[in-house]
């Protein structure tokens, strides 16, 4: 299992349109076309004014709409990986 402490919330895209908030291990390899999400939620509807990047630096707003969390063992089809802040991740586990 992996420690908690050792885990780094990252966005991630895919080739089908998804976008999805989660938590990785530190030595994830994020060039890697799948991967496994922890307390992974969907972004539904982005809801920003600033576009996806919005998500990743303040996170989700009043107007997003973003799905129950779930671990998602395997993640296929990723286009992009994006760093989420430490403000955005505490508003995704709030959303």
């Amino acid at each position: 299992m992996t420690d908690p402490a050792k885990l780094r919330p990252i966005l991630v895209t895919t080739k089908h349109r998804g976008v999805f908030a989660g938590l990785v291990p530190e030595e994830q390899d994020l060039a890697a076309s799948t991967m496994a999400l922890k307390e992974a939620r969907m972004a539904i509807y982005w809801g920003t004014t600033k576009g996806l990047m919005q998500l990743c630096a303040t996170g989700p707003t009043g107007s997003s709409k973003i799905s129950a969390p779930a671990d998602i063992p395997v993640l296929h089809d990723i286009t992009a990986v994006f760093d989420i802040t430490p403000e955005a991740w505490t508003k995704w586990q709030a959303a």
